[in-house]
């Protein structure tokens, strides 16, 4: 009943620009977007595409709406690495509404993206995924058969879901790939295929007490599988972007106010992550 999926279902949405961390479901969403609305899904790449692309792109939606009428989606993953000349590009197809454009980045948009395509499109911000809708995504990823790993007969303990899905720091790419690793490298009858792991004592241990053998085939995803499996949390942290900042605000601030806990706990995430102090 949000603005958005009223918007979606009633395909009345104008173009977007989308922020959010990584593996919130950015992608995803241009995808339903164009699956509901039944559009050209065209997809570019901020990195790697260039002017004569673009204008190939341009044309060709502007065609395909005046020969078949049907709407085309451009979702542009990454929009803040596109300069003002490629971004300036596609103001007149966005405005005259030859093409939906689809912008998707991690940073802000409104410093990143121009100012003219933001105020044409609706900005919306998607959050980290909490814990308990990934371990959701983990159910679902083992029931799906045809794009999931349905296809395993995989029996995974709670607490091992619970770990898989806190580990994960709300990136939903994080837990799925790191559930996949799990399911295709644990033996479904206990054998010595093992996941690295850096720990030593860890690497000392026999495979085979880490899965136990069964005598249907099963895949037993235990805790040990999605400690080895995802292994360590990532910091989310940047050179120059939010992350960076809003770290040192919290640290400057946490200083302010004599709160040694929080000073250290930001101070220690800023040198983890490979912040130069010179």
């Amino acid at each position: 009943g949000k603005l958005l999926r009223r918007a979606i279902e009633a395909d009345r949405l104008p173009s977007l620009i989308i922020s959010g961390p990584p593996g919130s479901g950015k992608t995803t969403l241009a995808y339903v977007i164009a699956e509901v609305t039944h559009s050209e899904f065209i997809r570019l790449s901020g990195v790697e595409s260039n002017v004569a692309e673009m204008r190939k792109v341009v044309a060709a939606a502007a065609n395909r709406l005046r020969t078949s009428g049907r709407k085309t989606i451009v979702f542009i993953d990454e929009i803040h690495h596109f300069n003002k000349a490629q971004q300036d590009i596609l103001l007149p197809d966005v405005e005259s509404g030859n093409l939906r454009l689809i912008g998707a980045t991690t940073y802000n948009p409104y410093f990143y993206v121009n100012s003219a395509l933001v105020s044409r499109s609706l900005v919306f911000r998607l959050e980290p995924l909490t814990v308990e809708q990934l371990e959701i995504l983990i159910d679902r990823a083992l029931a799906d058969s045809e794009r999931g790993l349905g296809k395993y007969n995989v029996k995974m303990d709670a607490d091992a879901r619970r770990h898989l899905a806190k580990l994960s720091d709300g990136d939903a790419r994080k837990c799925l790939n790191a559930l996949e690793v799990g399911v295709r490298t644990t033996p479904p009858t206990g054998g010595t295929t093992s996941v690295s792991s850096p720990s030593s004592a860890r690497k000392a241990r026999d495979a085979t007490a880490r899965v136990p053998p069964t005598s249907d085939g099963t895949i037993h995803f235990t805790l040990r599988v999605a400690e080895e499996s995802i292994q360590t949390k990532a910091v989310v942290y940047d050179k120059k972007g939010d992350a960076h900042y809003d770290t040192i605000s919290a640290f400057i601030k946490s200083m302010r106010a004599s709160d040694q806990k929080s000073a250290i706990y930001w101070l220690a995430k800023m040198l983890h992550a490979g912040e130069d102090f010179r």
